[in-house]
């Protein structure tokens, strides 16, 4: 842990404490793709809004802040392995392992051909070793999986056929996923199956009304001139490989699903480890893990996870607890509960009950209160399909999957469905159900928890997301659009505040590298709440928070933390040698209410 600590110390600019000044100067580094000297490359840069922009450029610095955006660019060269301790054991998972992934080029970074110059030796088993377990005490069920990359792909001499793929899509095979068929947007005339295609990236570019957008209809035809091709210089510097077409051009704009690509050189190397080992691994990133860690769970607890969607921290929380105890897993979407509790019946845990909750209406009204006959909702069975329960603050939501919604008009006894229907159905068929929509399942509703009925809470906030790598766009947000993210985490920590208990613990974590969404809170938190005191993490292998302020131009003065505090926090930089995401946690300890 101290040598993992140490790696780091280097690796991080601190601020002073002066207020730093914000300046509404538009500086904003771009790049122009038409200049690249290769056009067949991966070289992205990321756009942010101007004033954003400088906004990260006083918090960081501009050297700082320019490594930072181009870390984003990229994935992670590893893949964190996560192992359910309750099934399995390290080493066994690496040997099950191992014969699954020998077709990965799976090699320490090309940078560290020398072992010892690897940043991250200090943190392995055995820093030369495509698998590796974690050596940070209290961690060794953690095993990385090395991918490599950049790496530089031949695309022949004549320019190849071509499949244009969704951003979103893209950032996905930077992970290691294939293209799959909703994910490709434009491709070359008289492309047929198992011909080989280059794969470019299609990224939002702002219009003349402001707005982010693609102007190009998906199933465009690329043409061979530059005039007559779509995006043709948007898309130099953004190709991730190439690889042999699944279908035919026709096939991957006809059908609504499957394997449109199957990737063969990338970019970067990395596992999927898709349906790989279910129940016995989860693929988590590392400060994820870590955040689990921070908050210390013992047997026999009571404990709530916030907004725990998907359930990573969920399950990794109940495995530090060997199952034993109590973990009540909320989320404002129905099918997100569902997601948490297919995971937990995977990996076999028993001590997780899921809800479906809006983390702003966590703690129970005061008539609620006063009506609960079981206020800790300890007679439910202990199982993650969640039966009913008898406290009025609890009923049941059961909703049947998506099915066809005839009229009433009626041909034959047969229910009849206008085009319109199923133009709509084919589109749900398409594209997944929607916000609104479920898949089927039961959750059951909760109306919050009672103060003080908690030993610990973790609230992984919603948040801008601007620390999850591989990240090729950011134009969309703004000053204000991160203002408002800070003001909902702070609306859902006041709900955490008032759920632990006297004693008790608050873990708060965010995957931005937003100060705003990160020190701010913290000093929003010590500030507002006298009874609450920051605490040591263990293990700690971030950097040190950011120390100071930053006034801008309409006269707000953004508060971030005191000389002292910073050692208490931990930062994720993703241009830090543990090359993780961008993220944040802070740990809280609860005194007494009473003072």
């Amino acid at each position: 842990m101290k040598k993992g600590r140490e790696l780091l110390v280097g690796s991080y600019r601190r601020l002073h404490q002066n207020t730093i000044h914000f300046s509404p100067t538009h500086f904003h580094q771009t790049m122009s793709h038409s200049d690249s000297p290769n056009r067949y490359s991966f070289s992205p840069s990321l756009h942010w809004n101007p004033q954003l922009h400088q906004y990260f450029l006083n918090a960081y610095g501009a050297d700082h802040f320019s490594r930072i955006s181009a870390a984003l660019t990229r994935p992670s060269r590893y893949s964190c392995i996560r192992v359910n301790t309750l099934r399995s054991a390290a080493d066994a998972v690496i040997e099950k392992l191992r014969p699954l992934v020998s077709n990965v080029s799976v090699a320490v970074q090309p940078e560290f051909e020398d072992v010892e110059s690897n940043p991250l030796k200090e943190c392995l088993e055995d820093a030369s070793a495509p698998f590796s377990k974690c050596r940070i005490p209290g961690l060794d069920y953690v095993v990385f999986v090395w991918g490599s990359g950049p790496h530089r792909i031949d695309y022949g001499v004549a320019p190849p056929k071509e499949v244009i793929v969704s951003r979103k899509c893209a950032e996905a095979v930077l992970r290691g996923a294939q293209v799959y068929v909703p994910g490709v947007m434009a491709c070359s005339a008289h492309v047929e199956k198992g011909d080989t295609v280059a794969v470019s990236v299609a990224v939002e570019q702002q219009g003349a009304d402001g707005g982010w957008g693609i102007p190009m209809t998906r199933g465009t035809v690329l043409q061979g001139s530059e005039t007559g091709n779509a995006y043709y210089f948007e898309r130099n510097g953004l190709y991730i490989g190439q690889g042999t077409a699944m279908l035919s051009r026709a096939g991957m704009f006809r059908v609504s699903e499957g394997v449109g690509v199957d990737m063969k050189d990338r970019v970067y190397d990395l596992h999927s480890f898709h349906n790989l080992l279910e129940g016995e691994i989860f693929l988590q990133n590392l400060p994820s893990i870590i955040a689990a860690h921070a908050l210390d769970p013992q047997r026999g607890e009571r404990i709530l996870d916030m907004c725990a969607a998907p359930g990573g921290k969920t399950t990794a929380i109940a495995i530090l607890m060997k199952d034993e105890g109590e973990i009540i897993a909320t989320d404002r979407s129905h099918n997100k509960v569902l997601d948490i509790q297919k995971l937990a019946a995977e990996m076999g845990l028993s001590c997780i009950k899921t809800f479906k909750l809006d983390a702003l209406k966590s703690v129970c009204r005061r008539d609620d209160i006063d009506t609960l006959t079981d206020p800790c909702c300890n007679n439910a069975k202990n199982d993650v399909t969640n039966q009913v329960f008898d406290s009025p603050n609890l009923e049941v939501e059961i909703v049947s999957p998506i099915v066809t919604e005839g009229k009433d008009e009626k041909t034959n006894g047969r229910v009849y469905v206008s085009r319109a229907d199923a133009r709509k159905n084919m589109r749900r068929a398409r594209n997944g159900p929607g916000r609104n929509q479920s898949v089927g399942g039961r959750v059951d509703r909760s109306k919050g928890f009672p103060p003080d009925s908690f030993d610990r809470v973790l609230l992984d906030a919603p948040c801008s997301a601007l620390g999850l790598r591989p990240r090729l766009f950011a134009g969309e947000e703004t000053i204000e659009s991160l203002r408002n993210h800070a003001k909902y985490q702070r609306r859902m920590f006041d709900q955490a505040v008032q759920l632990v208990r006297p004693g008790g613990v608050i873990v708060y974590s965010t995957c931005t590298i937003n100060p705003g969404e990160n020190e701010a809170l913290v000093r929003y938190a010590l500030d507002k709440y006298k009874y609450l005191s920051l605490a040591p993490q263990h293990p700690r292998i971030g950097g040190p928070g950011l120390v100071g302020s930053c006034e801008f131009p309409d006269g707000y003065v953004e508060e971030w933390l005191r000389p002292g505090e910073e050692e208490l926090v931990q930062r994720f930089d993703p241009s830090s040698p543990l090359d993780t995401i961008g993220f944040f946690i802070a740990k809280f300890v609860v005194g007494s209410k009473d003072t």
